[in-house]
């Protein structure tokens, strides 16, 4: 499993990359945020997780945290000098997996690294298929019948949404709610072309997605 460490401090970055190759892990590092994102974007498919530093020189943790979050759900652990109380709500709010506070034990670091791998690997073999549709989070990728779907990033977040819900009724508004997240004053019709476009892509698997008069959609393998 190959892990990101982006921290500006050379000694710190190569003292958890000793202990982490140790444990049988492979590193990538980055030494500021711009940086940072740009080794993710090269290797976005191959980063199992990433440990990220929140003061950072050109862009901050929290910076480089909210541009990951918008298209991957990649494990975060974050690592501050400060451990404030709002400051880890704030990134938890941000969709950190973890915190943890400078200075640390490396032992303890590798541990929690492993702990994240083995529960976010668990929950995918456990929700990766519905009725003949894999998903894979960490990717997000979409197979229908073993081929390859391309979906749009908020077409992916869509299906997800309703697969995670199976055979629950969702209205508009909660769908709304929760896949555009409070950010959208638009016409709630906006679903309803994206639910066709994901019914298209999916070919026969597409009639999963069931359509409830007068409430929304429901997403339910028969």
């Amino acid at each position: 499993m190959n892990i990101l460490i982006v921290d500006d401090e050379a000694r710190m970055r190569k003292l958890v990359k000793d202990f982490l190759i140790a444990s049988g892990y492979s590193v990538l590092e980055a030494e500021d945020g711009e940086k940072a994102l740009e080794v993710f974007h090269e290797n976005k498919n191959k980063v199992d997780l990433i440990l990220l530093d929140v003061m950072m020189p050109k862009l901050d943790g929290w910076s480089v945290l909210r541009q990951i979050r918008q298209e991957s759900k990649v494990p975060i652990i974050m690592l501050t000098a400060r451990g404030e109380e709002q400051d880890e709500l704030f990134g938890f709010e941000l969709g950190v997996d973890e915190y943890i506070s400078k200075p640390f034990s490396p032992k303890i670091l590798v541990a929690r690294v492993q702990a994240i791998l083995k529960r976010t690997s668990t929950e995918e073999n456990k929700a990766s298929d519905y009725g003949g549709i894999e998903i894979d989070k960490n990717g997000r990728t979409v197979k229908a019948d073993g081929k390859i779907v391309e979906l749009s990033l908020r077409e992916f977040e869509l299906l997800l949404y309703l697969v995670e819900n199976e055979n629950i009724a969702l209205s508009r508004d909660k769908i709304l709610n929760n896949v555009w997240n409070y950010d959208y004053y638009g016409d709630s019709r906006t679903i309803d072309s994206h639910i066709k476009k994901i019914r298209h892509k999916l070919g026969k698997k597409g009639k999963y997605i069931k359509t409830m008069r007068g409430i929304g959609y429901k997403f339910e393998v028969k």
